[in-house]
């Protein structure tokens, strides 16, 4: 008999199938699953009413909700990984024809500018296209999980029933994050943008993390083995997932799945590692635009956002 069930939800992917289907289980604890149908909506529920044991979340949004006291710690299992030289886009007629025509003007995100991939988006315009991101007024279209949150001063709303794709189409904003480039009047700023993404991994090891999962801290108190057997569990279902990749046997692959085989042909690696080790560096990464972006004050150590017990995982 499982010593614990955790009332637990993370959206049902590659990497969480076996976990969601019930063929891997924790050794000592179980998993209640919830069905949120739009995961972003757990995101918000956990940081807002502790309402899960174990959520998953974005990467940004748990930094955010650690520096405003949330209690719960992530561990080390990176669910989702992507590429988001994509993900900022143009009108097709508009003005702007490169990153750097951005700055003087005023750009659209899509939700709170906390959003994880917003701020790889603009990670990228400031490292790689030399963007001075103090120069753009951000416009968003929604709020912060974290509603303690204060954005900087060239943070503004939406004005109150308009549509941000419409107007990114139409010129009104200059650009549009995390609105879809296959809307009608719409296309990548950055050109070649899927390609743009695959080179930056492989010149500078550009691997954004997305996603990961938290548990509630009074239960990583109360049970020192259980984030070391909730992170076991979701490695050997990563795991599986991976092998399946590998061995070309997912019978219906979608497009998250040919980016992580394209990851792996690149790396020669495992595409979705598990633990502090291997992703260092893009944990940093984060942190370091997280804090230039003015969403920390300050820096993290690494090994404060993990329970210690995980600090030597890898999966």
């Amino acid at each position: 008999m499982a010593d614990l069930t955790l009332r637990t939800v993370t959206a049902t992917q590659g990497a969480t199938l076996a976990i969601k289907d019930g063929t891997v289980t924790p050794a000592r604890y179980a998993f209640e699953f919830e069905e949120v149908p739009v995961i972003v909506q757990a995101f918000r529920r956990m940081v807002r009413g502790l309402e899960f044991d174990v959520s998953e979340m974005a990467f940004t949004t748990y930094l955010c909700a650690k520096a405003h006291g949330r209690p719960f710690t992530a561990l080390p299992v990176f669910l989702v990984r992507g590429f988001h030289h994509g993900a900022i886009v143009r009108g097709t007629t508009a003005a702007v024809r490169s990153p750097k025509d951005l700055e003087g003007r005023r750009v659209g995100v899509n939700r709170g500018y906390t959003v994880t991939t917003g701020v790889w988006v603009r990670g990228i315009l400031q490292d790689e296209y030399g963007v001075d991101l103090s120069r753009v007024t951000w416009v968003l279209s929604g709020d912060e999980h974290v509603a303690e949150y204060r954005p900087p001063a060239n943070v503004v709303p939406l004005e109150p029933g308009r549509d941000l794709a419409e107007l990114v189409a139409a010129g009104s904003l200059a650009a549009g994050i995390g609105v879809a480039a296959g809307q009608p009047g719409l296309e990548p700023l950055i050109p070649g943008a899927e390609e743009a993404g695959f080179d930056a991994l492989r010149q500078r090891g550009l691997y954004p993390i997305n996603h990961l999962i938290v548990v509630r801290d009074d239960l990583l108190d109360a049970h020192p083995d259980l984030a070391a057997d909730v992170f076991a569990a979701y490695a050997r279902a990563k795991d599986r997932y991976v092998e399946h990749l590998r061995r070309g046997e997912i019978e219906e692959p979608t497009p998250t799945d040919f980016m992580y085989q394209r990851v792996m042909a690149i790396t020669g690696d495992d595409p979705l590692p598990y633990g502090i080790a291997p992703n260092r560096a893009m944990i940093e990464q984060l942190i370091r635009h997280a804090v230039t972006q003015r969403i920390l004050d300050e820096p993290p150590a690494v090994e404060t956002l993990f329970p210690e017990s995980t600090h030597d995982l890898t999966g």
